[in-house]
């Protein structure tokens, strides 16, 4: 029981304080309740599926492969992977990172599950498209470009900022969630 509470002290605290919220302040208690509620229901939309896909990926997709064409030796190939795979994703940010732990877990390359979570996050077709009939396709193009460099760039620093220790420790973590 100790575990359980100390694992979800945040949730307990958060439904404390939505708990206060309602008797100390009714009206706005129920609006966060009822923003809160509705946020837990657009990621049980959205979560299912990732973990479906998840299973998948793991069942389908053997180690080897994946170390072969995103692993640290993929080069080009894991980059445009990486590009690709985020890019045609479709979910929040949050739905990224479970991915993103299986990636590691199947042996990606670092950097490769950095530019996956960049592309995710900025390169996305619908977003693009969207974008471009909103504010026309020249302010697409430069901002896609300057996106596309700026990933790489955050990738690579941050693949060489961390040490071998440090990257492990990331995989174990992304393991153990």
């Amino acid at each position: 029981m100790k575990n359980i509470i100390k694992r979800y002290k945040v949730s307990i605290l958060m439904v404390g304080i939505l708990i206060l919220m309602n008797i100390i302040v009714p009206y706005k208690g129920r609006e966060a309740t009822s923003i809160t509620m509705s946020n837990i229901s657009e990621m049980l939309k959205v979560i299912p599926p990732i973990f479906i896909m998840l299973g998948l990926l793991d069942v389908w997709v053997p180690r080897e492969k994946m170390i072969k064409y995103m692993g640290d030796n993929s080069g080009m190939v894991g980059i445009l992977i990486a590009f690709l795979l985020g890019s045609a994703a479709a979910g929040p940010l949050y739905a990224a990172f479970p991915v993103a732990g299986t990636l590691l877990k199947k042996g990606a390359n670092f950097s490769n599950v950095l530019i996956f979570i960049g592309a995710w996050s900025t390169t996305k077709i619908p977003l693009l498209l969207f974008e471009a009939s909103s504010l026309g396709w020249e302010f697409t193009i430069v901002r896609l470009i300057i996106n596309i460099v700026g990933i790489l760039v955050i990738a690579n620093i941050t693949d060489k900022m961390l040490n071998k220790e440090d990257k492990d420790e990331i995989v174990l973590l992304s393991e153990a969630i």
